[in-house]
């Protein structure tokens, strides 16, 4: 786990801003998940193979539960609850999740996401609305991205007409094996699966998977000329192109490992850093359907904030951290007093000020002022501040100004 420093939390804060911004654009309400789950729950809803990845224990009434490991369920688990509820129903969260991994560069044990839902009738409008939004997140932010979609019901039906293979576990390890190649090699995931599943079907599989390109070179794939579930692409590609989305294209290598997506699925990529999938989602009519709403659909994305950040950073895009803040410094104690009357006014008024609270010497409280980085600095001296002056130093360039307490409101306004 890691600590959250103030540098770190300018940041995630300035993607939460742009997120809620985007989210009133789009008229998704603000939901807070639980941040802890029953662990069947999450072994349910994500497959017993999330067991591994999750922070689980038994509480004090020796339950076991687990840290929140994504958005996504404890949302649904919200939703699917409210029978009332309106469709479609639009929900949204910025919040922290745990996840039992191997910490390395933008991968981490505790890290923050966004993520929004869509509750439908199990219409592609949900994903494109979904897409959409996701593509206008990533304009506000000025960073140029790639869309990658495609659809598991593609690779699903392929594999019944080819093969004749309709097992549900059989087919959630093919796209398991599939979903592990960008990160471990084709060899490798062979090498991993070959006691588990028919070489030559996995190695077909995995052929068609590496396709990518528009949609019309998907229709005329001559592997998946038979296959009727291309139409599903075909019109949220159709709809995308109607809201003015371009940078989508397909590939069939995307399918979600988790096991409760159910049809079309996509992740967001940065087009030069090299810091991995910065969103993903896609439909989860199964997840509904196995909290006990079969007649709600579902569809939603994630991304982790950690690496939009390292993406940001990657192209010198994120804003600086500039500290507007006006220290107030006393040439002595007799007129500290004064200081801390014009402190307390300028603080009510809204201001960022902060001061010595060491009763140092006026050399040691300008060190302290430039030290924090500190814009403008007051100072208060005794024969000033008898005639109702103050002096007030530019920190960036040294300048000292002698300036009456009644402009000073006004002096600090047109400095910031």
């Amino acid at each position: 786990m890691r600590d959250i420093t103030q540098e770190d939390a300018f940041y995630i804060n300035y993607i939460r801003e742009k997120f809620y911004e985007i989210t009133v654009c789009y008229n998704f309400q603000i939901m807070e998940p639980s941040p802890i789950e029953l662990l069947s729950t999450l072994e349910a809803k994500s497959g017993e193979s999330i067991i591994n990845e999750v922070y689980s224990f038994k509480d004090k009434g020796s339950r076991d539960i687990a840290l929140r490991y994504d958005l996504t369920i404890g949302i649904t688990r919200f939703a699917v609850s409210k029978r009332e509820m309106r469709i479609p129903l639009k929900l949204a969260n910025f919040g922290g999740v745990f996840r039992y991994d191997e910490p390395q560069a933008g991968r981490y044990r505790y890290f923050h996401q966004w993520d929004v839902e869509i509750y439908d009738n199990f219409s592609t409008d949900a994903e494109a609305e979904i897409i959409d939004f996701v593509s206008h997140f990533f304009t506000k932010l000025n960073l140029e991205t790639i869309i990658e979609i495609s659809d598991r019901r593609i690779l699903e039906e392929y594999i019944k007409i080819k093969y004749k293979l309709d097992d549900e576990i059989s087919i959630g390890n093919l796209f398991r094996a599939i979903d592990k190649v960008p990160k471990k090699g084709i060899n490798k995931v062979c090498s991993e699966y070959k006691d588990i599943l028919d070489e030559e079907i996995l190695k077909d599989l995995l052929e068609v998977s590496s396709f990518k390109g528009g949609i019309m070179d998907l229709i005329s794939h001559e592997k998946l000329k038979n296959v009727k579930s291309t139409r599903y692409l075909h019109e949220l590609f159709s709809s995308l192109e109607l809201r003015g989305i371009q940078n989508i294209r397909v590939n069939l290598g995307i399918v979600r490992g988790l096991d409760y997506y159910s049809g079309i699925v996509f992740e967001v990529f940065d087009t030069l850093s090299n810091v991995g999938s910065l969103v993903g989602g896609g439909r989860y009519d199964k997840l509904t359907h196995i909290f006990g709403r079969p007649d709600i659909g579902a569809a939603g994305a994630a991304g982790g904030i950690e690496r939009i950040i390292l993406a940001l950073q990657f192209h010198n895009k994120l804003p600086t951290n500039i500290k507007k803040i006006i220290y107030i410094a006393n040439s002595n104690q007799s007129v500290r007093s004064s200081a801390l009357s014009i402190l307390s006014s300028l603080r009510k008024k809204g201001y960022a000020v902060d001061y010595d609270l060491a009763n140092r010497s006026l050399r040691k409280q300008l060190y302290d002022a430039s030290a924090k980085g500190v814009c403008l600095t007051i100072i208060v001296a005794p024969e000033e501040i008898s005639k109702n002056h103050i002096i007030i130093k530019n920190m960036k360039s040294g300048e000292e100004t002698l300036e009456t307490l009644e402009s000073l409101e006004k002096k600090i306004s047109q400095f910031l």
